[in-house]
């Protein structure tokens, strides 16, 4: 069994979505200053890092965070390796074996940009057309490797296209390593009552 760590870690340097808040980790008590232990605050989005797009995203009367079952984020998952593809229409993705795959992640170019702490608007993306194309194929858990399956200037067409179809979004994924095939998923986001977004603890199982 090998397990491949996924999440990218939490910190002041990680690149955020235009418009969102930076990861802020401020000491509240110190050792080294005499307290009694380490304790630090944490300031974030709900959608930095990985994290989970619940259908509450987009709709206000969408199921949250909270109420997502854990059954479909715990179980088999393919991974295909689209590098090269920047939009990702439906025409790149008849190309794998999706039908009947409920958990799909798309590795893509993005898992390289994690390096720079600057936000990269050049990331490869969902077309509205592969995003329909994902929920006529039964697709229920759609994954990506930056922090959104949508273009930088999308009007958020991709995100209601598979959220108002139950599919969840997880965003945020470091997928640089891992080859394609298929996996088992865990993937536990915090649980935030009626919660728009959760930054979640994701890993990939090869058995």
């Amino acid at each position: 069994m090998k397990i491949y760590d996924i999440t990218v870690a939490m910190s002041e340097e990680l690149p955020v979505y235009p418009g969102d808040p930076r990861v802020r980790i401020e000491p509240v008590s110190r050792l080294a200053r005499g307290d009694a232990a380490n304790v630090s605050s944490i300031t974030m989005s709900t959608h930095s890092g990985t994290h989970l797009d619940p259908p509450r995203h987009y709709n206000d009367h969408g199921i949250p965070v909270d109420r997502i079952p854990l059954s479909l984020l715990i179980g088999q998952a393919l991974l295909v390796d689209i590098a090269g593809i920047n939009a990702i229409t439906s025409a790149e993705l008849c190309r794998f074996p999706i039908r009947g795959e409920v958990r799909l992640l798309l590795k893509t170019a993005n898992s390289l940009l994690w390096s720079n702490p600057a936000f990269s608007a050049d990331y490869s993306c969902l077309t509205p057309d592969g995003a329909r194309f994902l929920v006529e194929t039964g697709v229920k858990l759609v994954g990506i490797d930056y922090l959104s399956v949508e273009r930088h200037d999308g009007d958020g067409e991709v995100h209601r296209i598979l959220l108002d179809n139950g599919v969840v979004i997880l965003e945020g994924l470091n997928l640089d390593g891992v080859a394609a095939g298929s996996y088992e998923l865990v993937c536990l986001p915090l649980k935030i009552r009626d919660g728009d977004g959760a930054p979640a603890r994701a890993v990939l199982i090869s058995r």
